[in-house]
Order: C-alpha cells, then structure tokens, then sequence
C-alpha cells in the first residue's frame, strides 16, 4: 500500500475526535471505490484541429451525459511560423469562451523541428540560443494571438516531458542553460497586456533521462506542477509506479512542497496493453489527489474510446466517469382485479294494500237564500171546541192561492207554481218537509209584490159543530186568490187525495207549502223553492196558528 496512505490514516486516528472519524476514514481510504461522475475537470486529447472540437460532444455521449471540461490540443513543433501563428485556435477560442468553468490546455513546443530527432549537442546549443533572447519575438507573437482569440486563460504546458530523450525541447543536454530559457519565455508571454495565463510544469513519471526535479526553473514562473503517466516502465504495477523515485506519490509531494496544483495532461494504456487495472487505479489516485485538470490520450494504442482494441479497459473508463445515474425504475405491473359483477337480487315488489278510504257523506247544507216574507193569509181551521169560527183578517194578498189544510197525516202538496224553490227557515219545533212538485215551465219573472191596502177577505165557511173534533170531510172553502199572472200553459194541479178514514182521530197535523216564483233568471241559479208552514191540529193544542 502506498506510503501516504498509511500516513493520513495514521494522522486521522492521533488527531481527530471520535465524531469524526468517519470523515477522517473516507479521506484516508484510497482503496474505497471513486463515486462515480467526479467533479473534477476531465477531458481527452482527440486531435489537434477542428476535429478535435467536433469530437468533444460525441465523448461525452459516450460517457452517459459526463461533462467535458478539459479541451486540449497541441501546437505543431516542425517551424516557428505554426508555432506562432497556428491556423486553427479560432475552433477551440470559441468552444472555452461558451462556458465560464472550462479550461483551454495548450502544449508549446520550446524548439522548431521539435519531433526530428535532433542530436544533445544541437539541442545544448538551441538551449543557449534561446536563453539569449534570440526566440522572444515567438512567443510574444503567441501571447498576442491567445489574447486576441479570447482565451487569455489559457493552460500552457511549456517544454512538455523535458526530463525524456525524445523531443527537441529537452533538459538533460543543458539543464542549467534549459532553466534559464524557460524563464525567458514565460517572461516574455507575460508581459503581453491582458494575459491572464497558467504555466504547466509537466515532466514525465520516473526518471527517464534526467530527474525532473533538475529541470524545476523555479516556483516564480511554474503555476501547476504536472505529470505524464502511461501504463509502461518503470515500475510493472501501479503501487510501483506510485512509489518510484520521480513517481506518482513524489509528484504530489512537490507540488504541495512548492505549494502548487496539480495535474495529469497526458495519461493512458500503453505496454502493457488492455489493462482495465491500471485505468481503475489511476482514476481512483485522480479522484483521492483532486489535480486541477486530467485529460486521457485518446488514441491508439493509449486511448479507451477512439482506440478500440482496449474494451475491458474503455468498460472501466465508462463505470467509473459516467454520471452516477439512479437505477431505471421498473414499473410494477398492474395486475387488473378482475372486476366480479355483485348479482343484482331484484327486490321484490310488495304492493302496498289500498286501504279505501270510506266515504262519508257531506251533508248538504242548505244554503239560506234571502227570505222574501210572504203575507200571511188567513185560513179557517174548524175548531173542536168552539161551534163556529171567527174569521181572521188577512193583511196582504198572496201571489198565488194556497192549498185547503187537510186534516191528514201525510201532507198534502200544494199546487206548484214553476217558480225555483227556496229554503225557508221554519220554527224549531216542527221540521219542514219538502215537498216536490211537477216540473212545469218556466214563467217570467214576477214584480215584487208591494203592499197594497188590506182588503176584506172572505168570510170562511165555518165547518159543522161536532161533539169531538173530526177531521174535514173536504176541502174547505178559500179565499178568492189574488189574480196573479201566469203564462201559458197553466199549471197542473194535482189529483185530489182521497180522505183518510180513521177509526180513532189522529193528532190532526198538517203541512202547507207556498212556492216561490224568482223569475228565471234567478230560479236557474237557486232552483225551485216554496215556503212550508206545519201545524199541529191535536186536540190537545188548544189554539189556533193565528
């Protein structure tokens, strides 16, 4: 296991209080496994034009939505004029200005003819031509393009992997001499009005030609102190290539010892072919070491998504960078309940019994129809106990004669005049009996009668004295009517009842009733009506009715 990671362990448990160790525990696990989409700014080197700004967008497809934040590119190193002038920055200026948190990484060649294999004795003598001044007007010229361009931010990674044996631009044929020009550029590149850019010190892992820490030019002039790291010698595992002298762990100790930032420009596969170790572990020292950037080599045979002859390798690279994303939620099936209809019972109908309602009869109420008095009339009644009779005298004349009293049981009706009846209230002790008469017709209506002056009325006919009283063998005689007049067809009298012939007097009572004649207007509305007057006749009575 690596020696920092023993360390900060063993820091954790002498200094931290027992509520923190949990905290204290993450920070020290190395081993524990990265959470996944770390925010740390990554990207890949995919080409060094147009193209590789076209590729950035598909990556991050690749990566399941991953953030690229890292766009890095390299300026050619075969002669001075691409070196100071480089056609295609325009590209990549217009992908770091569209968001605030991006970074533009650019490596800087130090030498034209950088990559053709150019002797140490040539290079030592570039390396002094360069820290006399005689290549300033490159890089100012440079300095003035990324201003102009809007990326005065830029990261550059000057004299990449010096410590090698490799580039033209290297340290070990003069490290001294090297140092010194590496100042001059960055002065140079500096004093440009409005630049705002980051010097990357980056060497290669382990010691290669020169230790890197020979070639240091000073912390004045380097902002970030990176490394190179491939999956290739020294060191056949990764804990070896962490523990090397110029390794992973003494890069991490320098930069904290110079108090810069560090960073990975270049890593990726390389010896050792698909090695899905390697990217794991160098991916969980990325997240536990929090450099300022790291971008993966991307091609053959170093890369995981371009090169496709590392699956295992691009597997691990995809788990360990892709956001973490929640896991896709299976809708549980609904299983529809089978829907059992309830039967409907019919209710039965229980017809409801209809009780009638009896019916009892309203009684008829006459009701009383203005009493019109009718002037009395005297009539004779034979007395049982006087011999003769005194005539009475009558007060007004009648419309129409009244019937002869006789002295039956039953009650003989009266001649009707066709005259509509009206009810006429009668003294309480006897009852009125109606009496219906024959229809006839109609007759015209009749002025009221007014009161004329009493005239003499006939004497009646007294009846024959007896010694008890005995009903009338007759009719007796009548005063003469008033002549009233009546219409054609006269009225029809009924037949003439035949007289009773008791073998004891009854109580003689008897009933007369006088029709009411209203006109016929009147008669249509209120009907037939007559007055009835009953008398008791009994011997007993002592008196007559007038």
């Amino acid at each position: 296991m690596p020696r920092p990671h023993r360390r900060l362990a063993s820091t954790c448990i002498g200094t931290v209080t027992a509520g923190l160790l949990a905290t204290g525990a993450a920070l020290a696990a190395p081993e524990k496994e990265q959470p996944q989409g770390s925010d740390i700014a990554m990207g890949a080197f995919l080409d060094s034009g147009q193209s590789g700004v076209t590729r950035i967008p598909q990556l991050s497809r690749w990566l399941g939505g991953k953030e690229i934040r890292v766009g890095h590119t390299y300026l050619p190193g075969d002669r001075w004029a691409r070196i100071e002038n480089p056609d295609f920055l325009e590209a990549w200026a217009q992908w770091r200005r569209a968001r605030p948190d991006r970074l533009f990484v650019l490596n800087v060649p130090m030498q034209e003819h950088n990559e053709d294999h150019v002797p140490d004795r040539e290079v030592a003598r570039l390396i002094r031509t360069g820290a006399e001044g005689k290549f300033d007007h490159h890089f100012e010229q440079l300095a003035h393009k990324l201003v102009e361009l809007g990326v005065p931010d830029t990261v550059i990674v000057l004299g990449w992997e010096m410590n090698g044996a490799t580039y033209t631009h290297r340290c070990a044929p003069d490290p001294e001499g090297w140092k010194e020009y590496w100042n001059r550029i960055v002065n140079t590149m500096r004093s440009v009005p409005g630049q705002q850019f980051k010097f990357d010190f980056a060497p290669n892992r382990g010691s290669d030609a020169i230790g890197w820490t020979k070639c240091y030019p000073g912390d004045d002039v380097v902002d970030v102190v990176g490394m190179d790291s491939y999956d290739q010698a020294p060191g056949k595992t990764f804990d070896e290539m962490v523990s090397q002298p110029y390794g992973l762990q003494q890069h991490v100790d320098f930069a904290k010892a110079h108090g810069k930032e560090i960073s990975y420009p270049e890593w990726g596969l390389f010896r050792h072919g698909d090695n899905p170790v390697y990217v794991q572990r160098m991916l969980k020292w990325i997240e536990q070491h929090k450099p300022l950037y790291h971008t993966i080599t991307d091609y053959c045979p170093h890369g995981v998504w371009q090169c496709k002859q590392n699956p295992r390798s691009a597997k691990a690279f995809r788990a360990a960078l892709a956001p973490e994303r929640p896991d896709p939620v299976v809708p549980t099936p609904v299983v529809p309940t089978p829907v059992i209809p309830t039967p409907v019972v019919p209710t039965p109908v229980i017809p409801t019994p209809v009780v009638p309602t009896p019916s009892i009869p309203t009684p008829e109420v006459p009701v009383p129809s203005p009493v019109i008095p009718t002037p009395g009339i005297p009539l004779p009644v034979p007395s049982p106990e006087t011999p003769s009779t005194s005539p009475g005298p009558s007060t007004s004349p009648l419309p129409e004669p009244a019937p002869v009293p006789v002295p039956e049981p039953v009650p003989v009706p009266s001649p009707a005049v066709p005259s509509p009846e009206v009810p006429v209230p009668v003294s309480p002790d006897p009852v009125p009996v109606p009496v219906s008469p024959d229809p006839v017709e109609p007759s015209p209506q009749l002025p009221a009668p007014e009161s004329p002056s009493p005239e003499p009325a006939p004497e009646p006919v007294p009846s024959p004295a007896l010694p008890s009283p005995q009903p009338p063998v007759g009719p007796g005689p009548s005063p003469d009517p008033v002549p009233v007049p009546v219409p054609e067809p006269s009225p029809v009298l009924p037949p003439a009842v035949p007289k009773p012939q008791p073998t004891e007097p009854p109580v003689n009572s008897t009933e007369w009733c006088v029709p009411i004649n209203f006109g016929e207007w009147l008669s249509k509305l209120v009907g037939k009506q007559s007055v009835c007057v009953k008398v008791d006749w009994g011997e007993d009575s002592g008196f007559w009715p007038w």
